[in-house]
């Protein structure tokens, strides 16, 4: 049996979201591993909210019921940090005092060690988005389409349970928009991460090509 047919994917188990008397989410959820959900929903209704709270970033003003679970541990009470929980947002949020290598290798997780084999994850993650050699450029110096290939690939690198995608395609030009986002869902189901996307984009959701829920 593969890792990913053990896996569980992530569950969202009759969770709701309340700020003061207005619910902002209430979901009942499981995506499995590889698989895209796209939450669909104008700004202010809890998409972000969600994903803070899978993320372990909500602040403690919202009312939170349910379970939140991967691959059957629940995160719920769990340190941001511990979670396992990788989100790509709409900003890459590249370091700029770090070189494109020295912003892959801050992901890594302190498990592997050495230059060599730490140097030898970033350059393989490199290539495999198509910017072989670049360890050593300035971020500022890669166009919108590389960045965030970078951005991805930092995430990948942390080892996540799971992706969240928090509109991370509304910034780039139309006609970037495309690549970036099979290279995205490629790489999400290739690694079989259950995905989560948030979006007010219906071609977000309809280039996921998977269930698409809407929040009002």
């Amino acid at each position: 049996m593969s890792k990913t047919q053990m896996k569980s994917g992530l569950e969202l188990r009759d969770l709701s979201i309340r700020l003061g008397d207005r619910l902002l989410v209430d979901v009942d959820l499981v995506i499995a591993p590889g698989e895209i959900v796209t939450l669909m929903g104008p700004s202010g209704s809890g998409k972000s909210s969600l994903l803070g709270h899978i993320c372990g970033t909500l602040p403690p003003v919202f009312d939170v019921r349910g379970v939140v679970s991967l691959n059957d541990t629940v995160l719920d009470g769990l340190a941001p940090q511990d979670r396992h929980v990788g989100i790509l947002f709409q900003d890459d949020l590249l370091f700029p005092h770090l070189s494109v290598g020295g912003n892959l290798a801050f992901a890594l997780p302190s498990s592997i060690r050495g230059k060599t084999e730490r140097r030898a994850r970033v350059d393989a993650a490199l290539e495999s988005a198509g910017l072989a050699g670049f360890a050593e450029r300035d971020p500022t110096t890669l166009s919108g389409g590389q960045r965030a290939r970078v951005a991805l690939m930092r995430v990948l690198l942390s080892e996540p349970g799971v992706l969240l995608l928090d509109e991370p395609f509304s910034k780039l030009d139309r006609g970037l928009r495309d690549q970036i986002r099979s290279f995205v869902f490629d790489l999400a189901r290739q690694n079989g991460l259950p995905t989560l996307m948030v979006t007010h984009d219906p071609e977000d959701g309809q280039a996921a090509n998977g269930r698409v829920i809407a929040l009002d």
